[in-house]
């Protein structure tokens, strides 16, 4: 009988410890994986193009696509601890094609507006594609966002991706042939840490950034206009009709651009000239050296999420998503419609290689151009 009891509890040893040992396989399970995944995801005319997953510690979740280096998702929870996307974005690369507004993509080889797209270097005119208008935009017809971009050799467990891309001298009208690097790193810290590096073998104009559309609430039928707003700016740099710059750095302090103080984006939108109605303006960072510095935060009361905009560039874009007329459709066959989103592209200022007075943005043989902007989510 003794031994019969032993064998019993030995039994039920056997059965806790195989239960135990279930629960411990589908907790670790569930755990999100840190690192880098890489998916073949679909095909821009004949050229495949993959699809990255970067995951941080704490299950935030960023895709991008060598296609343009595109943001197409950044998962990530609310004060609830619903998960959503704060980014407009699609689950195929076809739908990027052929006239979607730079959703999530690399903007170069110049970022912004460069005036009848012509510009001069050393007394040398060159011309490039007037894509907006009788303006020059984000790099041309074809600009750095439509192009199928290198990766390096990823490590599954670093939350990384680095792009490659060589724009060929005469590309787009540019001179030199221009190596661009672009470094995504997803931080444990819920940042997405954006670095360019740049090398030129001909005096070029470059102004790099990205052109993520942002919707903190994570719903795109919201509109960004109940969102609050800071800009780390004194100054704005007023544009014509044509939103290129008249040369003059204006106060923001008594205009509808004052936004030193958190905001509601839609307090004075319908204050500023259009049509269309909204912000598509550069705004002067008071910090404008080459160390990282704070450029804006944005917050969503219904979410709980603030973004944070840090960088070295001297300005800031600040866009609200004025064209979006609906045209578009999302993922889930919801129209994209104006004011469901805003921009925050990191930059030197508009049409600067026609301003001697602004910033210079001409890279010269033998230097290199570095730039960082980190994008930072936090719930409150």
């Amino acid at each position: 009988m003794k031994k019969r009891i032993n064998l019993i509890n030995l039994s039920g040893l056997l059965i806790i410890g195989s239960i135990f040992t279930s629960c411990m396989n589908k907790t670790t399970s569930t755990a999100p994986k840190q690192g880098i995944t890489k998916q073949a995801w679909d095909s821009v005319g004949k050229q495949a193009v993959d699809l990255y997953t970067l995951t941080n510690k704490n299950g935030v979740e960023i895709k991008i696509s060598n296609y343009g280096g595109k943001v197409t998702s950044w998962i990530t929870k609310d004060k609830s601890g619903k998960s959503s996307s704060i980014v407009l974005g699609f689950d195929s690369a076809k739908k990027y094609t052929p006239a979607v507004p730079y959703f999530g993509a690399l903007i170069g080889r110049y970022g912004n507006r460069i005036a009848k797209g012509k510009f001069k270097i050393d007394g040398k005119e060159y011309t490039l594609a007037t894509n907006d208008h009788t303006n020059h935009l984000h790099g041309g017809n074809i600009g750095f966002d439509k192009v199928v971009w290198t990766a390096d050799p990823i490590v599954d467990t670093v939350s990384s991706l680095t792009l490659n891309y060589l724009s060929k001298d005469g590309e787009e009208g540019y001179p030199g042939n221009l190596k661009v690097t672009v470094k995504y790193t997803l931080t444990d810290a819920d940042e997405l840490k954006i670095e360019y590096t740049a090398t030129t073998d001909k005096a070029t104009p470059v102004n790099l950034t990205n052109h993520s559309y942002f919707n903190l609430s994570g719903d795109h039928t919201n509109t960004i206009l109940d969102e609050e707003i800071q800009i780390n700016a004194d100054k704005y740099t007023p544009v014509d009709a044509g939103l290129i710059p008249t040369g003059e750095l204006k106060a923001v302090a008594g205009t509808p651009f004052d936004f030193t103080k958190p905001t509601k984006i839609g307090t004075h939108i319908n204050e500023v000239p259009g049509p269309p109605v909204g912000y598509d303006h550069n705004f002067v960072l008071r910090n404008s050296d080459t160390t990282v510095h704070q450029a804006a935060v944005v917050y969503d009361a219904m979410s709980g999420r603030q973004l944070e905009v840090l960088t070295t560039e001297p300005a800031i874009q600040f866009y609200t998503g004025n064209f979006l007329d609906g045209t578009l459709k999302a993922d889930d066959g919801k129209p994209i419609t104006q004011h469901t989103a805003l921009c925050l592209e990191t930059q030197h200022y508009p049409d600067s290689p026609n301003e001697p007075s602004f910033p210079s943005t001409i890279l010269k043989p033998g230097e290199t151009l570095h730039s960082t902007t980190i994008y930072k989510v936090t719930v409150r």
